[in-house]
Formats: C-alpha cells, structure tokens, sequence
C-alpha cells in the first residue's frame, strides 16, 4: 500500500519541488511507494472574486483564510483514516518520533495556510493537528509542508535503498549524527581522524559514539539533557557474561 500525500495549497505549482527528485523522487514516480497530490484551494471559493479570505475578527493586521472555503476544500478530497495537519508556527514541535508516527500509518493530508492563518473553527471542527517545523514564521506552510512529507517518505520501506543507514542517523536514539568523511584522505591539510582507516570496528564505533556525545552536548544541550536523563532512568547497563564478540575489544 503507497503511502499517499495530499497538500491542500493556494500554490500547487510550488509542488513537487525537492519531492520529486533523488530516490524520493524515483519512488514516487516509478515505483509507487507514496503518492503525491495537491488541491487547489482557490477553486473552492464561493466570492464572485474569487478570494479566499477576510478581515480578523476583532480587527488587527493582515487577512484570515476562511473556514467554509477550507472545509469544502478538504471535503473534496477522499481521507480515509489519513490525519490531517496544519503547518503552524504556534503547532506542536515537529520531531523525527512524530516522523516515524505518521510514517507507519497510510499517510497524510497537509493543509498550507497563508496570510495571518486559518478560522480556528475549521482546524477543531475538523480535526486538524497543528505542527510546527521550527521557530520562525514562514509566509507560507507549503515549504513546511515538504519538509514534512519528506521526513516521513524516507521512512516508508523500499524508499530509501539501505534500511540500515537510517539507523545511525541524528534523532535516531537522542543522540545527533557523528562526522562523516570520505577521500580525498588529506583536504586542505586536515586528514580524514586515523581511527576511521584503522579497520578496527570496535574502536570506530566508540569514537562514533563519542563524537555523537559531544556533538549533542554542544550544540544541542536540550537534547543532551533529555538524553542523560533517559539513560539514567535505565540504570547501569548489564554487562553480558561469556566471550566478547569479534567487534569487542581485544
């Protein structure tokens, strides 16, 4: 079963942008592993001018996407048991456990607001989870909305060529990724680390291990902290009795 995209937008044009190449790309185009569709939001509404919006309630600055033009929109499209987002500066935090979350179901309906952003009636009566993909504001939730689809398609199986490559990746297990490297060995005098040509996986993996420790430490101490936190309530590990494994110190 693909797992299938469907983006409610004012711009359907702005897709399928970064979706449609490399190996997302390729699944979505020849192999059919998710599907990508847009609806255009312009083209349900009932104002002889065709606009889509109005004036706060209340007053203030700017424009709000009306709800009836939305729901007929969103209405229009088959939803079966597909959750619905709304990409929001004020949402809940995008994270790769909530990539792995939506990934595993049969997949997504986006909603890309503009203007100063949506009826709030239409997102409760409706259903929609508002998500966030960082802390800025955007003038749109259409670049929001690929990151979104593209975090989730990588994890659909088949996409992405090896499995195990995802597994080491930043987020994975709290930790961020370690440094990759490849030849030229020496690159404007600065040498590819010696333990990476040494051959001696064990040590590879604890230098690995470390500098994910301290990449994290460093730039991203919120994660570090809940990290630590994690392993601490997991008490001491058990050491495993009998004969180390090959890839164990010798």
């Amino acid at each position: 079963m693909a797992f299938d995209c469907t983006v409610l937008t004012m711009f359907p044009e702005a897709f399928p942008g970064p979706l449609g190449v490399s190996l997302i790309g390729t699944a979505w185009r020849e192999s059919g592993l998710w599907s990508l569709e847009t609806v255009d939001i312009r083209g349900f509404s009932t104002d002889k001018r065709g606009f889509l919006d109005d004036t706060p309630a209340g007053g203030g600055p700017g424009q709000v996407m009306r709800a009836d033009v939305i729901a007929s929109a969103l209405d229009s499209v088959e939803r079966g048991d597909r959750p619905l987002l709304y990409m929001s500066a004020r949402g809940r935090p995008f994270t790769q456990a909530l990539a792995k979350e939506l990934a595993a179901g049969p997949g997504l309906i986006v909603l890309a607001g503009r203007f100063e952003g949506v009826d709030q009636r239409v997102l409760d009566a409706r259903g929609f989870i508002e998500v966030s993909v960082g802390d800025a504001v955007l003038a749109g939730g259409e670049a929001a909305a690929m990151v979104v689809i593209e975090a989730c398609v990588r994890l659909v199986p088949g996409v992405l060529g090896q499995a195990e490559s995802l597994s080491e990746e930043s987020f994975e297990d709290g930790l961020l990724e370690h440094p990759q490297y490849t030849r030229p060995r020496t690159f404007e005098g600065l040498d590819i680390p010696e333990v990476l040509l040494s051959g001696h996986h064990a040590a590879i993996a604890r230098w690995r291990r470390a500098e994910r420790e301290k990449t994290t430490r460093e730039r991203r101490p919120d994660l570090w902290a809940k990290f630590t936190a994690n392993q601490q309530a997991k008490g001491p590990p058990e050491f495993k009795k009998g004969k180390p494994s090959k890839d164990e110190d010798r």
